[in-house]
């Protein structure tokens, strides 16, 4: 078999195996396609999740059936005011043996998993955020001296409630950053609701098949950047992000007039490994300006801070975001596209 061969023969198996893992999902989960893709993708590239919706709209459930789809650990910790980091990370306790000698032990907290879900993340203080999202960054805990590893694969899946504000501590931006994609949720369609109470209010529970373990995830991880981005395509991911940077020399007028700071080069990494997913999923492996521009929101809509005269006038980074997607070409002047 030719390289080639090989390569087209990976994807392919990647793109059978991604849907498997979406069927399961689909079995539970009614609608919402967009966002069950952004999921897996945050997966399938070793990123993390921030999904953000009014409450009832199933993001604890989403993410509760992902792991039951996945031959993975999983914990749930419900962020409160009160929540500290030692009941996120754990902490050295004093234990006494059959001989009656004391000595400090390390009790695990729930962190120490696989697929963790931080319900309502905005509602922990920043001190107790922080704890976490350095876990997230670093894929590892110090405690007293000591560095303790995170079993991989290591997906963390926050949700926060864009209503009810009071008593909230929003994460900064520079913690924004860390997570992969923004997802935000929206309200079922009719047929979507109807589904919904069908499935839902006749006693009927349906439990999704394990079709994954973390190996084989691990695995895909490492395909997933063995995808080719070709230089012409890997200048418009760079572009794409510069635009967003106000009076850069790509900066269209939107920019200039409603953005404050653009995104940081995690922006032009997320888009990059974003868009090699789904060119897995066409069972190619190279990746396109199409699969680019599909991923340009979820990847930079957390990555943007407004300015006043957008937070005056009601704008939404995704309004921004989707001019910018407009204005900024695929080939740039002066340059070939091989």
């Amino acid at each position: 078999m030719s390289t080639v061969e090989s390569i087209e023969q990976r994807a392919a198996q990647f793109a059978e195996r991604y849907k498997a893992v979406y069927k399961q999902l689909s079995r539970v989960i009614v609608g919402h396609n967009d966002i069950v893709h952004g999921v897996l993708t945050c997966l399938f590239v070793g990123g993390h999740c921030l999904l953000e919706g009014v409450p009832g709209l199933g993001k604890t459930l989403l993410v509760r059936t992902l792991a039951q789809t996945l031959d993975l650990d999983f914990s749930r910790i419900q962020f409160t005011p009160d929540l500290m980091p030692a009941d996120i990370l754990g902490t050295n306790m004093i234990i006494e043996d059959q001989h009656g000698r004391r000595e400090f032990q390390f009790q695990k907290g729930p962190v120490f998993t696989q697929i963790l879900l931080a319900d309502e993340i905005n509602r922990a203080t920043p001190k107790t955020q922080s704890a976490l999202l350095e876990a997230m960054q670093e894929h590892s805990v110090s405690i007293a001296g000591h560095v303790f590893h995170l079993e991989q694969p290591f997906l963390v899946m926050a949700t926060q409630n864009p209503i009810e504000q009071e008593g909230t501590y929003p994460l900064p931006e520079a913690q924004l950053d860390r997570f992969f994609f923004k997802l935000l949720l929206g309200y079922s369609s009719r047929e979507e609701l109807n589904a919904i109470i069908e499935r839902t209010t006749k006693g009927v529970v349906v439990q999704p098949d394990k079709v994954m373990e973390g190996t084989e995830i691990v695995q895909w991880q490492q395909l997933v950047r063995e995808v080719i981005l070709a230089p012409h395509v890997q200048d418009y991911v760079a572009r794409l992000t510069l635009a967003t940077h106000p009076e850069g020399p790509f900066a269209p007028p939107i920019t200039n007039q409603y953005l404050r700071w653009g995104s940081s080069p995690r922006g032009a990494q997320t888009l990059t490994l974003a868009a090699k997913v789904r060119a897995l999923l066409s069972s190619r492996y190279n990746v396109s300006f199409e699969d680019v521009r599909r991923v340009f929101l979820p990847a930079l809509r957390h990555r943007v801070i407004l300015n006043f005269e957008a937070e005056a006038e009601g704008i939404d980074p995704d309004k921004v975001l989707l001019e910018i997607l407009q204005k900024v070409p695929e080939k740039a002047e002066g340059t070939k596209v091989a």
